[in-house]
């Protein structure tokens, strides 16, 4: 049995450490290109599916009528429990590919689950020190390779077909700086953009773009804004940020969109980095060819509660004749834009409880009543460090309309403590406080999964789970929602009225994303189990049974009988 530490953060987090060449064409538009921007059905080629990341599958053999005679079609096991199954699998043309903890990547048969070729690198021996670690979020495919970052901060380029390796780069210093990659990059054209962890650390994280052919450096863009009004005294140099999920791109306008993390420290005692600390926990639009940026917008000025914007996904779509885009910080509040420009539409709360501020202004973004810990004594907060939501990702239905999303009602108690920044021999973690979690206000923690509107925020229906979900949500043509819970079971829901049609029980929980696709006309549900995140350490306080919640690591898919 795994045990999930009950532990205050400072001390959970010191446990976690311990425990562990193809040319451009003359248009711009490289190789393999025009195959992503293509919606082929058959596939899933991305790690939200599509540029737009709505992790929406137009697949409708699977639908709400026959969706009971589910079964069982293959299982595959990466071999390493180790914080469980956090990635989104990809397949194209009947092969999927995937990656587990240790940065281990599989290409199977899609359909019957049998090994074609398997990538375990050679990590360097730093990995064990460091607290981002073993897990990884997902892959990238694009001109006939497959990318991924590694957890000692190289970037790799496997050959599709056979696993070897066409190139490597080491990216980041990971020896010096503690930072790695542990999202999915986002092959764009002919470059694979990826960002750094780096928010609980005294360092300056970027965003990065490498020519997918070479593996050379394209562009980099700092999240750490070069300004004394916005980073006082020598604050800057130990800014944190970094974009560690992965963003969306509107080829239309040539945009990149990546949301930031938060500043480091995450607890500010006072004075700690004066000034609204930009580009931190912020939503950032950048030419994909350069890397300039086009405008950006920081949901969380100065952010005093770990909120950043780096999560999630970045809905790119269209309504009224306007071009939006939706994006959820861990605040739990989602921010509607014009993709064009930046400007906010509409802001409105995921989640019922928050007192961090008494309201964000739906037209200027202004945090209102904003409640910030400091020394002196423990301050109550919600929603938790772990956010309104996690990193994981809802899935948008342009048939109904609707987005799919979870969100937690948990609240923290924080106590802020003074730190200094260690940088030699290498960088330490930077966090300025600790906290313990607490339930809400007259009641008990608990999560759902909601069907609203992404832009107005009216919902249709909810769910509610007795311990918050952290597993992303796949929505389908055929009128589902696929959801895996905490506790081990596989939902399949009606997209429109939420009622539970099919359940499986995998054995362990969900952290990673569902996905649907289809080989020889026979459609497929693909779902990693295995429970892992550092999330899962600050669910015993409140929950003291998860501790003894079985570890797993699975690839299960399902198909019709």
């Amino acid at each position: 049995m795994r045990k999930w530490r009950s532990l205050g953060l400072a001390t959970f987090l010191s446990v976690m450490v311990v425990l562990l060449a193809i040319p451009p064409l003359a248009s711009g538009q490289a190789p393999g290109m025009s195959r992503l921007q293509n919606d082929d059905p058959n596939n899933w080629p991305m790690y939200h599916r599509s540029y737009d990341a709505f992790r929406f599958s137009p697949l409708s053999q699977i639908n709400r009528d026959n969706v009971k005679n589910l079964t069982v079609a293959w299982v595959h096991q990466p071999g390493a429990l180790v914080q469980g199954l956090e990635a989104t699998p990809l397949v194209v043309d009947g092969v999927m590919y995937y990656i587990a903890s240790y940065n281990r990547v599989f290409a199977l048969d899609a359909a019957t689950g049998k090994e074609l070729w398997h990538f375990y690198p050679k990590l360097d021996p730093v990995v064990n020190t460091l607290f981002f670690q073993p897990y990884n979020r997902g892959l990238a495919i694009g001109q006939g390779r497959v990318y991924f970052g590694s957890l000692d901060g190289r970037v790799f380029a496997l050959d599709q077909k056979t696993g070897k390796v066409a190139w490597e780069k080491q990216v980041l210093d990971t020896k010096k700086c503690s930072c790695n990659f542990t999202g999915a990059p986002l092959v764009v054209k002919d470059k694979v953009i990826l960002g750094q962890t780096s928010g609980e650390l005294p360092i300056q994280g970027k965003i990065y773009a490498l020519m997918a052919a070479s593996g050379e450096k394209a562009w980099e863009f700092n999240t750490i804004k070069e300004d004394p009004k916005s980073w006082g005294g020598d604050s800057a140099k130990f800014g944190g940020g970094g974009g560690w999920m992965t963003g969306s791109f509107d080829p239309a306008l040539n945009l990149v969109y990546w949301g930031t993390a938060n500043p480091a420290p995450d607890y500010d005692w006072g004075g700690a980095r004066p000034g609204d600390n930009l580009y931190t926990s912020s939503v950032l639009a950048l030419d994909a060819d350069s890397g300039q940026l086009k405008w950006h917008f920081q949901e969380i000025p100065h952010d005093d509660w770990d909120y950043d914007s780096g999560l999630g996904e970045s809905l790119v779509l269209d309504r009224d004749g306007k071009k939006l885009l939706v994006h959820q910080n861990k605040s739990g509040f989602v921010f509607v834009y014009d993709r064009t420009n930046g400007k906010l539409q509409n802001v409105w709360p995921m989640t019922h409880t928050f007192n961090f501020v008494k309201s964000i202004d739906p037209k200027t973004g202004e945090l209102v009543g904003r409640k910030s810990p400091r020394l002196g004594k423990p301050e109550f907060i919600c929603p938790w460090i772990a956010g309104g939501r996690s990193w994981n990702s809802g899935s948008y239905n342009p048939k109904t309309k609707l987005w799919y999303n979870t969100a937690m009602e948990v609240c923290e108690e924080v106590t802020v403590e003074k730190q200094t920044p260690q940088t030699e021999p290498a960088a330490g973690l930077f966090f300025g406080g600790d906290q313990v979690a607490k339930h809400p206000p007259g009641g008990e923690a608990y999560g759902h999964l909601d069907a609203r509107d992404p832009v107005t925020g009216d919902r249709k229906w909810s769910i509610n789970f007795k311990y918050p979900p952290i597993g992303s949500v796949l929505s389908t043509g055929g009128g589902l929602v696929i959801h895996g819970d905490v506790e081990g079971m596989v939902h399949a829901y009606d997209a429109e009225t939420g009622e539970n049609l099919w359940n499986f029980r995998t054995g362990c929980g969900h952290r990673g994303g569902p996905i649907s696709y289809s080989v020889n006309g026979k459609q497929y549900i693909a779902v990693p189990s295995g429970l892992g995140s550092l999330v899962l350490g600050l669910y015993p306080a409140l929950w003291p049974e998860v501790e003894d919640f079985p570890a797993g690591s699975a690839m299960f898919v399902f198909t019709l009988k």
